[in-house]
């Protein structure tokens, strides 16, 4: 879709202006409702996905690719459940890498490959960062109610400091080396100070989430849609709305019963980032094998709809 980033600044504006007009609750509420719709889906086609990934996709039944990716998911909530210190560690870290080749997927094209996945491990964790430091009480109580760990405010400070320090010479050096990517790396600083004004200014939950659909999950469907049909369009959207249909509502039947369980906020805030943890392990893998696989061309027949590679 052309142009996106520019409807999502409009958005982003809009929610910043909304947080002066809605309770902390009812921005809960609808940040909740934004991931529950939008958030979630954007991971509920993983296996679509990899069925078209695969270079010899024949020789893997469709119960056999939900096998492992059923696996990855139980032992991502059986690492939460053992040692959730660890576990939590591993979500920041691949979250961190997750949000940043989202924003900087084609950079691969043009330098080291290793030099590309510092550049957008680096520019996500500023972001997680970011949210972490103007939240710092919520984190930490979330951080205590998941691992049992008390962490510091300083460490957030040094750890984001450091990060930022990293990030800024990393920019430095590729607006040096290419002046392709110039114009890319001035809007990304004004994203950041954009992201930063939105974490400061609403709560955790809204902030969280209007980063997480505007920059991070519709962006992410959209370039899914581009993969699996060579373009976007509202009814290619639709069709991955419905193909993602099932996997969306056990989803949301998972994340219901968590509530029922669990209704007291804060152990249900932790209860539900291990439960986005859990599914985001085998998700950012199956995205990273997107990006690096070359594109599937559509073949139209009078039948159905076939892809090839």
């Amino acid at each position: 879709m052309k142009n996106y980033s520019n409807i999502a600044i409009v958005a982003s504006f809009f929610g910043l202006w909304m947080d002066s007009f809605l309770s902390t609750q009812l921005q809960i509420v609808l940040g909740f409702f934004l991931i529950f719709t939008f958030g979630i889906l954007h991971g509920a086609n993983d296996l679509l996905l990899i069925q078209n990934i695969k270079t010899v996709k024949q020789s893997n039944s469709w119960f056999k690719i939900l096998g492992y990716y059923l696996v990855v998911v139980l032992t991502g909530a059986f690492l939460f459940y053992t040692i959730p210190q660890v576990a939590l560690l591993l979500f920041i870290l691949v979250s961190a890498y997750h949000f940043g080749e989202q924003q900087w997927q084609d950079l691969q094209h043009d330098f080291p490959k290793w030099l590309v996945i510092i550049f957008q491990f680096i520019y996500g964790l500023v972001i997680l960062l970011l949210l972490f430091n103007f939240h710092l009480i919520e984190v930490q109580n979330i951080i205590l109610n998941i691992a049992n760990i008390s962490i510091f405010d300083s460490y957030f400070t040094i750890i984001l400091q450091v990060s930022g320090i990293i990030f800024i010479s990393l920019s430095a050096y590729l607006y040096w080396k290419s002046e392709n990517i110039r114009k890319k790396l001035i809007l990304e600083f004004f994203y950041l100070v954009l992201f930063a004004i939105l974490f400061k200014s609403s709560s955790l939950i809204w902030g969280f989430a209007i980063y997480f659909v505007l920059w991070h999950s519709i962006p992410s469907i959209i370039d899914q849609i581009k993969f699996l049909n060579g373009s976007f369009s509202i009814k290619y959207f639709f069709a991955y709305c419905k193909a993602a249909g099932i996997y969306w509502l056990l989803s949301i039947v998972g994340i219901t019963l968590i509530y029922y369980i669990c209704k007291e906020e804060q152990l249900f805030n932790a209860l539900f980032f291990s439960f986005l943890a859990a599914i985001t392990f085998p998700h950012a893998v199956v995205i990273t094998n997107m990006f690096g696989t070359k594109q599937p061309k559509k073949i139209e027949t009078h039948k159905k709809t076939v892809y090839q590679r």
